[in-house]
């Protein structure tokens, strides 16, 4: 199928409410944007005749950039089209836009948002949104270019990030972790210079900063499961957790797309949802009991075991995803008031369920057979994890010198 390019307004509005002109190339039905740097009202966009309206105060000159962008890449897909048949949409705009060196940062980043979004990496798509916003509220434009981006400004945004806008450390490091990941694309894509790259040991290093991570003991976790006086919201939300734990600290999300045909020969069949890992695990005696509780519910020998996602539009990635993180947030309020009922001082939350597993299993549990329940794909990831709740030795050596 040939490969077309296109003059359109972005129904996607900046903070000021404005709207962002671009030139979309299509191949095989799939799209990829490049910007071209201007934004305008919503009603000064002709939609069919595809062009600025004559109320906009620059009509004439916009328009006439428009032609020119759009002649350039039409001119381009020409040529790529006998030398690259096999190109994607992506590939093609690379190849267009190889020499300009004048896409800005925040065109970018926008590119990576949509390029999550069509693969309905939704949970990241949320969280990067997030970081690019509070790069955007420190610069204060959408005019950024990479040369821009040096170790002046780094440092300026780093300050600004914790003094004015009371990020933590963990979450001030996850923001140049995507700058960075942007500048290496920008690089690639020849919109950058490697020579002016900021990031390295010898200039701005990015370093996590050493986390606590608390979780249930075993008599906190049977005071959760023997407490009575809980309403059905705060037993399913009960259940929710348990489930969770006893599967090694299993995602929610995983936990949610549960069905009863994953269930057979005493064992749960499940792909998980972060890297479509495939796991069987012994299902314990404490999850017969939850799914028993369940069962008169049953629809279908391939419905969901829980309420959550029943209603759900399976085709539509955005429904199922808003509908996790509700359930996530409701769950998360309602194990706030167990723990107040149990008498719990520590935080309870269903990521919590993970740390308790954690810190049960300790140093006795080999870390390849922990690598596989926490489904990690690095062994390093397990080692360092678990690190949190290893404490023996270092409690025997201290023993050692002070017991005396």
């Amino acid at each position: 199928m040939s490969s077309n390019a296109r003059i359109i307004l972005r129904k996607k509005p900046n903070k000021d409410g404005l709207y962002p002109l671009a030139i979309r190339i299509t191949k095989n039905r799939r799209s990829t944007y490049q910007y071209v740097g201007h934004y305008i009202e919503l009603e000064e966009w002709d939609e069919k005749n595809i062009r600025v309206r004559k109320s906009h105060p620059n009509s004439k000159g916009l328009n006439s950039l428009l032609s020119q962008k759009l002649s350039e890449a039409n001119k381009a897909l020409i040529t790529l089209q006998s030398d690259y048949k096999d190109a994607s949409a992506n590939q093609i705009k690379k190849e267009i836009y190889a020499s300009n060196n004048n896409s800005t940062f925040f065109e970018l980043a926008q590119e990576h948002l949509d390029d999550l979004e069509r693969s309905s990496k939704l949970n990241r798509l949320s969280t990067d949104k997030a970081w690019i916003g509070f790069v955007l509220k420190f610069h204060k434009s959408k005019q950024l270019s990479f040369q821009e981006i040096n170790e002046r400004f780094l440092k300026k945004l780093t300050i600004n990030l914790k003094a004015k806008q009371s990020l933590s450390e963990t979450s001030i490091m996850n923001i140049l972790v995507l700058i960075r990941l942007l500048y290496n694309r920008a690089i690639k894509q020849k919109i950058a210079n490697k020579e002016l790259y900021p990031f390295g040991s010898d200039k701005v290093r990015i370093k996590f900063p050493d986390t606590t991570k608390v979780g249930l003991n075993i008599s906190e976790i049977r005071k959760i499961e023997s407490l009575e006086n809980l309403t059905n919201r705060e037993i399913h939300a009960r259940n929710i957790w348990l489930y969770s734990f006893n599967f090694a600290g299993m995602r929610i999300s995983d936990v949610l797309r549960t069905r009863w045909s994953d269930i057979y020969d005493n064992r749960f069949h499940y792909r998980m949802g972060k890297n479509s890992k495939l796991l069987s695990l012994k299902i314990p005696n404490k999850i017969n009991s939850i799914l028993s509780q369940y069962e008169n519910d049953k629809r279908n020998a391939d419905d969901f075991v829980f309420p959550e996602l029943k209603l759900a539009d399976l085709n539509n990635a955005k429904d199922v995803y808003n509908k996790i993180k509700t359930a996530n947030r409701k769950f998360n309020m309602r194990l706030k008031v167990i723990a107040t009922k149990a008498g719990i001082d520590k935080k309870l939350t269903m990521h919590i369920a993970r740390h308790s597993f954690g810190n049960i299993a300790g140093d006795s549990i080999h870390p390849l057979m922990l690598q596989k329940l926490y489904r990690h794909s690095d062994l390093k990831t397990t080692l360092n994890y678990q690190a949190n709740f290893i404490h023996k030795e270092a409690d025997d050596a201290l023993d050692s010198v002070v017991n005396f």
